[in-house]
């Protein structure tokens, strides 16, 4: 999936556009719960060597929130790798070059959603 395609995911599944909060960082796209303004995904190019070691340039890249458990079990698979620039507990980053299987990404895209949404009172 390319970033075009994710934020066209996000906008057809979610009803959410992008926010772009960094004026230093202007490719960096925040996508946020209207209700509680908590981040469900990020999504910014990221070092290219972070993901594929001694190669230049940039990939672009999503980072989503991720239960522990599960995150540590999907490090394993194309695409998918420890957060960039987030806590590595609690978020996953997953490149957005093709790499990363589409169905997988809209599963995690939709775990990352429900882990940042509002929690309902009794």
């Amino acid at each position: 999936m390319t970033k075009e395609e994710l934020f066209a995911c996000i906008e057809r599944e979610y009803g959410v556009t992008p926010d772009y909060p960094w004026l230093d960082s202007p490719e960096g796209a925040v996508f946020r719960h209207a209700d509680n303004r908590k981040w469900f995904a990020l999504s910014m190019p990221i070092p290219r060597r972070y993901a594929y070691p001694g190669e230049d340039g940039e990939v672009d890249a999503v980072n989503l929130k991720c239960d522990p458990v599960l995150s540590g079990m999907l490090r394993g698979e194309p695409g998918i790798f420890p957060a960039y620039h987030m806590s590595k507990v609690h978020w996953i980053t997953v490149l957005l070059d093709g790499s990363a299987d589409d169905d997988r990404l809209k599963f995690l895209l939709h775990q990352s959603f429900e882990l940042t949404r509002s929690k309902k009172r009794r």
